[in-house]
């Protein structure tokens, strides 16, 4: 069986207000990673035009997203961090792929069915296609790990059976090539950060969203510390004292969101929160909310301000990363273009 170096990839929209839910679910873990992997993070900008955009607000959200990772910890210079439509061999093993997966592959996939709606005839062919760029996002790095949230796992189970399907069918002419017996490897999901689903500060039901209309339902890593300390204070709470035990959490979403996210910022479990703040009232948890929130996402708001008044700094950053980037890409396409039998 083909040996594939260890490599970890993954990408986040450049849909702008970055908040802490993409922090924790995401971010907080692709920093880590960094430390025992060889990492290659993606702003994935094809995959956001699936949608309309405004090419001037897009473009901020391109340096922003890149000024989040860079402000949260992650270092472009050891690794790798550009913007997608920079490298060409996205879109190129992208078509590939479209005809690798079958239809009916495409038509199980549910997150086309939320985004579409009831409208699905009026979609776009590339919200419909989404998944097997993201599998070309991946597979043209031939990268083995990707950390995923709850709402990709299917598309990465996707790329998975795409990456099968392709070695299967080629097999042949991958062996001739010199490949052995497999070219691209079956990308293993990772667990994302150490909360992978926050909810909102308005309502525990609902998850943390860009897309709400309040700006007090999150915390974007854009925010000021004062900013961070009205946010938790005005957050949602019920009139009953924190529990000592997990099992007091249930059927109290407000409290379980804000016990988890304490003790994500924190490094420590939802019993370890508790154990501290057993019995006590609100009014004292959400005071050493305030002072640990303000601590560890402060700082980040500050060097995103900073690194966002130097866009010619971010475009450096994506130009060398895409550079090294597409070094990868060119030399993995050129190999698949000889495996499919193309001349070049």
């Amino acid at each position: 069986m083909a040996h594939f170096p260890a490599r970890v990839f993954s990408g986040v929209q450049p849909t702008g207000n970055l908040h802490l839910g993409n922090y924790l679910g995401a971010i907080v873990k692709f920093v880590e990673l960094q430390r025992t992997h060889e990492c290659i993070y993606c702003v994935v900008d094809l995959h956001a035009i699936t949608l309309p955009q405004k090419p001037a607000e897009l473009k901020a959200s391109i340096r922003e997203v890149t000024a989040a990772f860079i402000a949260a910890g992650i270092d472009p210079r050891a690794h790798i961090v550009f913007n997608q439509s920079q490298v060409a061999e996205h879109a190129e093993l992208a078509w590939v792929f479209n005809c690798v997966a079958r239809i009916g592959w495409l038509n199980r996939m549910t997150q086309f069915k939320e985004k579409a709606g009831k409208d699905k005839e009026n979609a776009s062919v590339g919200l419909y296609a989404y998944p097997c760029l993201m599998a070309a996002d991946i597979l043209v790095y031939r990268a083995t790990h990707v950390p995923v949230g709850e709402d990709q796992k299917q598309h990465l189970e996707l790329s998975r059976d795409i990456a099968q399907k392709f070695n299967l069918d080629f097999s042949e002419s991958i062996a001739a090539c010199g490949h052995g017996d497999a070219f691209f490897p079956l990308p293993e999901p990772l667990i994302q950060g150490p909360a992978t689903r926050v909810m909102s500060l308005r309502d525990g039901s609902k998850k943390m969203s860009k897309s709400d209309p309040s700006d007090y339902s999150r915390i974007n890593l854009s925010d000021d510390a004062e900013t961070i300390a009205q946010k938790v204070r005005k957050a949602k709470t019920d009139p009953e004292p924190l529990p000592s035990e997990v099992e007091g959490l249930a059927r109290r979403p407000e409290a379980e969101n804000l016990v988890g996210i304490f003790a994500a910022l924190n490094g420590e479990t939802k019993q370890g929160v508790l154990k501290s703040f057993g019995g006590a009232q609100f009014s004292a948890f959400k005071s050493a909310f305030v002072d640990l929130a303000v601590a560890k996402l402060g700082p980040i708001g500050n060097e995103m301000k900073r690194l966002n008044a130097d866009p010619a700094y971010i475009d450096n950053v994506l130009r060398d990363g895409a550079d090294r980037a597409r070094g990868i890409a060119q030399k993995n396409m050129a190999a698949v273009k000889d495996i499919l039998g193309f001349v070049r």
